[in-house]
């Protein structure tokens, strides 16, 4: 699903997701490049990122928790994209809001997302884009939720030492109004704990306290995928 969009448009503007959701996308990723797909025009822009984090290669991976340094190990290194296509949010930007306006406009500049991966979080949540945010939200500064950071804690900060207290509580996100003007979108879910908030977000209200429930004002074309303990709770099969 992402790897076929790449070889019909070589130089695809690709919207990428950090968290354990995609990991198995990446690596599918990697396992085709190794049997000659090529990345070396394909321009990418994450998500997200914490405030006041970004890579440091001088220090191990356990101990840098920026999704800067996350993109890196898990997917950049492996491939053949070159630096200049890589686009993240500077968490360490003098001005966090000057950062969102800049990485709305670098968006715009490479002519929009054609594709958008996606995952979705406990709280129903797309990108750090809690509930309450606005459906028509720009690329903005996130306060992040307890459950949010619960989940961030238990995935990824616990490995490097810090205690819950340490952890960023904000993060410069794409807005939900920057992710629906993709040109398609690719959301994946897995395991039952999701079940719940995937049905809601899928076949209930559209409404800001379930942002993920804006895929069902996307216009184009969008993917689902869902294993069986996500699919769990749908009505419709």
């Amino acid at each position: 699903h992402t790897a076929a969009p790449i070889r019909e448009k070589p130089d695809l503007v690709l919207g990428l997701a950090t968290g354990a959701t995609p990991l198995g996308t990446y690596r599918e990723l990697i396992r085709m490049h190794g049997e000659g797909l090529d990345f070396s025009r394909l321009v990418t822009f994450n998500l997200d990122e914490y405030i006041g984090y970004g890579m440091d290669l001088s220090r191990p991976y356990s101990k840098d928790q920026s999704y800067a340094r996350f993109m890196h190990e898990e997917l950049f290194r492996h491939i053949n994209i070159h630096r200049s296509n890589i686009h993240i949010p500077n968490g360490l930007a003098d001005d966090p809001k000057e950062e969102c306006r800049r990485y709305e406009r670098r968006i715009r500049d490479a002519g929009g997302i054609d594709l958008q991966l996606l995952g979705i979080g406990r709280t129903g949540h797309w990108a750090f884009n809690e509930p309450g945010t606005p459906l028509d939200s720009r690329t903005h500064i996130q306060i992040l939720s307890k459950k949010t950071l619960d989940d961030n804690f238990r995935l990824f900060f616990h490995r490097s030492g810090l205690e819950r207290e340490m952890m960023p509580t904000r993060s410069i996100t794409m807005g939900v109004g920057t992710i629906l003007e993709a040109r398609s979108l690719l959301m994946i879910a897995t395991g039952k704990r999701k079940a719940s908030i995937t049905a809601a977000a899928l076949e209930g209200e559209i409404t800001s306290s379930l942002t993920a429930s804006a895929v069902q004002l996307f216009k184009g074309p969008a993917t689902v995928l869902l294993d069986r303990g996500a699919a769990f709770a749908l009505q419709k099969r």
